[in-house]
């Protein structure tokens, strides 16, 4: 891991902890997207578990998505349930 690996992993860590406590029955997650160094989509668990942090950042980020890393606090969810998966995104 790098040090700005670390960095963008705090600041998705940061993001997480705003939903503490609010996002039942789903966890607090943190999701931040970089492409090229620069922060392009954040995003985190809202209350009642939605939308969920990757949803959030994917669509703040758009287009510069594509070929982006993602630093998100939790593995995205792969089942279908009151929203489709994040793995769909």
């Amino acid at each position: 891991m790098t040090a700005s690996d670390a960095r963008f992993m705090a600041q998705a860590l940061a993001l997480g902890r705003r939903g503490m406590g609010q996002t039942w029955p789903n966890p607090a997650v943190g999701c931040l997207i970089v492409r090229k160094g620069r922060v392009v989509g954040r995003g985190w668990t809202q209350p009642s578990g939605r939308p969920h942090a990757e949803t959030q950042a994917l669509a703040m980020a758009g287009d510069a998505a594509r070929g982006a890393t993602v630093y998100v606090t939790l593995e995205p969810c792969a089942h279908h349930g009151k929203t489709p998966p994040c793995t769909d995104a």
